[in-house]
């Protein structure tokens, strides 16, 4: 029985040299990304001199709508001056060196952030409102996605507010400017940025009556106020014709989106 003892001892003892041994492994080494070693790296030159990605493919990627644990984000155009208020957070060494949403490197030490909707490289000033301290960042990558919580601030940026130790701040976003650079003039601080309109269209008729009945039927049964179906009248060769779009979508992949959720693999995306 004894033996049998030391034996469960020793079976136990292995098994959390084992567990500690794997966590060793898997835990996070700070201080290596503040080392000479580290910044002496191809790693480091590589986050460091790294061009901030702005092609028309990327936007086009990144503005489509997307699902995070069951819930659907819509990326979304913006204006400058556009304000936002809500909760700030911050993500760092857990991060670093691994690929953002936008395909760059994350960098904990640049002036970036994390936002579930703002357009890519959209400039942003965050005010802390609760020591009045502000940063200026540049989005280049999705999140926070916790309830709340509206920008995930870098290392570097959080700092700059004083917020890191707490963890969250009340804070108020502000949009200067876009594609990595600030607005520098007044008008270019004032002017709304144009946005495109997008629509799915789902029928067109002769009849105003079958137009409407297609109408209700998109409005009661698939779209459950999150948009909107509207009739578009137009004269082609002296006769009428009644077009069925259906409306509210902020980008082509959102609307690209509903038309596969739905089964309109017919239906024509209109940008208006």
């Amino acid at each position: 029985m004894k033996l049998l003892s030391n034996l469960n001892k020793l079976i136990i003892l292995s098994v959390l040299a084992l567990f500690i041994s794997g966590c060793t492994k898997k835990s996070y080494n700070s201080s290596y990304y503040q080392s000479k070693s580290y910044k002496s790296s191809k790693k480091y030159k590589k986050i460091h001199n790294q061009e901030i990605r702005n092609s028309k493919a990327m936007h086009r990627a990144t503005m489509r709508s997307y699902v995070i644990a069951g819930k659907r984000y819509h990326p979304t155009t913006t204006k400058i001056g556009a304000i936002y208020t809500g909760i700030a957070s911050w993500y760092g060494p857990n991060f670093h060196a691994k690929l953002t949403s936008n395909g760059e490197i994350y960098n904990m030490h640049a002036d970036t952030a994390a936002s579930k909707t703002l357009p890519m490289n959209t400039m942003v000033k965050v005010y802390n409102k609760d020591n009045g301290k502000y940063t200026i960042v540049r989005i280049n990558d999705r999140g926070p996605f916790v309830t709340g919580r509206i920008i995930d601030l870098s290392n570097k940026a959080a700092h700059k507010i004083d917020m890191v130790k707490k963890g969250t701040a009340n804070i108020k976003i502000t949009v200067i400017g876009f594609n990595g650079k600030i607005a520098k003039t007044k008008q270019e601080r004032t002017e709304v940025v144009a946005t495109t309109n997008y629509f799915v269209q789902v029928g067109a008729f002769s009849s105003l009556g079958g137009a409407k009945k297609t109408q209700r039927k998109f409005n009661k049964l698939i779209l459950e106020g999150q948009y909107n179906a509207i009739i578009k009248q137009t004269m082609i060769d002296g006769k009428r014709l009644n077009r069925v779009w259906v409306s509210g979508f902020r980008s082509q992949g959102e609307a690209e989106d509903f038309k596969n959720e739905n089964g309109l693999n017919t239906a024509m995306i209109i940008a208006n």
